[in-house]
Order: C-alpha cells, then structure tokens, then sequence
C-alpha cells in the first residue's frame, strides 16, 4: 500500500503537465518584473529568495570545487555569508566567489527548462528538496526562518492547490528569478561607489585574479542578462 502510495505521488510529482495560455506567461512575467523593478516592500521581502539562491550557489560550487563547507548565514536585511575552509585562492576559490551573483540566473533559467518540458509539479518539489539540503547548512536563527518559510509556501502551493494555481505559480517563481538576478548586480556596483569594501565578491574576485572589480560586475551583468535573454527567447519564442 506504502509503495503503491509513494509511486502515485511520484508519478503526480513528475508527469509532464500541459502548457498554461500565454496569457498566463505573460502576466506572470509582468508581474515578476514589476516587483523586481518596484523595489518595495514586496520586493524586499521577496529578495530573500534571491539571497538563498546566491549563497546557495557560493555553497554548491564550493562542494564541487573541492572546498570544506563550514556553514551559512542569512541576515534579515537580505544579505548573507557562506564559509567555506580550503585554499584562500586558486581556482576553486575563483569558482566559488564567481557561482553567487550568478546562481539565482542559473536557477530561473534551469526552472524554464524543466517548464518547457512540463514538469510544473517537479520543478515545485526539486525547489523543496534544494531547500532541505540548505536547510542542513544553515547555521543561524534568521536563515532557518527564510529557508523554512519559502520551503512551506512552496510545499503548500505543490500539495494544497490545483493544477492551474500551481502554473501560476511556478512561472511567476521562475519570471522573479530570472529577473531578480540582475537587480542585485547593480545595488553591487552602487554600494562598491558609496562605501567601498574589499570583502565584496567583486573585490574578492579582484584581488584573487588581478582583474578589477568593476569588470567582474561586469561579467556578471553581462551573464545574467543573457540568461533572461534566452529564459525570455525559451519561454515566448518557442
């Protein structure tokens, strides 16, 4: 009974589902950009969602790089701290820095690609198990709240509602994701003019690898920007 119980809910998790309207694609990326552009309330809320994407990606890339995960950190003014123990420079270091700026990118452009395909549902429950594997790695009070409250607004929309809300959903998810990702790269440069620091990921990058760090914000405007290129070209021109 278990087992039969486990296969329709994986079957549920992972059939591929039909395509929303295109009215619906596009109203959720209206309204996902507008947030981003708007800069309010909701959109400071909604920022922690981009800061556990970018620490998440520092956290990633350092497991793949070779490097020891001690822990992270997420602050309630929407920044965050991963530490990791290894070389402090080298290649590994470089990838490490380089994965946070442009993780949330990565995420919203990986999300299309799993909507392309029709696994709506999936793409809401491989978001709760990515949670649950950071969760693990969260080493303060704050960050425990953000990764729990994200996870169960998304495990309440993947059990709770029906198919359509869940489309909904999931591309206004994916829309903000894509698009949040570049906001951040230009409140870096801002805050690197006002109050310079060399603990930045620009001014880290730059002092690992000799190129400047405006460059870097470069690199990773430039980067993420293409990614909402070809999530927008995937989503409404193919």
């Amino acid at each position: 009974m278990a087992a039969n119980s486990f296969s329709q809910v994986w079957q549920d998790v992972f059939s591929v589902q039909p395509d929303p309207p295109l009215w619906v694609v596009i109203a959720t990326g209206a309204v996902a950009l507008l947030v981003v552009v708007s800069g309010g309330r909701v959109w400071r809320v909604a920022r922690n969602v981009v800061t556990i994407a970018h620490e998440g990606g520092h956290a990633l890339a350092a497991l793949l790089s070779g490097r020891q995960l001690s822990g992270i950190r997420l602050h309630s003014d929407t920044s965050g701290v991963t530490v990791s123990r290894g070389r402090p420079d080298g290649i590994g270091m470089i990838v490490t820095i380089l994965a946070g700026y442009t993780a949330p990118a990565v995420v919203g452009l990986a999300g299309i690609i799993l909507l392309t395909a029709g696994r709506i549902t999936g793409l809401l429950w491989i978001s709760i198990l990515l949670l649950a594997a950071m969760l693990l790695l969260i080493r303060n009070v704050y960050g425990v709240v953000a990764v729990v409250g994200t996870g169960a607004v998304v495990f309440a929309v993947s059990w709770w509602t029906p198919s359509a809300v869940q489309s909904f959903f999931a591309y206004l998810f994916t829309w903000f994701m894509l698009f949040a990702s570049v906001r951040p790269v230009f409140e870096l440069q801002s805050q690197r003019r006002r109050h310079p620091s060399p603990h930045s990921d620009a001014d880290q990058l730059a002092r690992l690898t000799g190129v400047p760090g405006t460059m870097w914000v470069m690199v990773f405007a430039v980067f993420n920007l293409a990614m909402v290129g070809l999530g927008v070209w995937l989503l409404l021109f193919t």
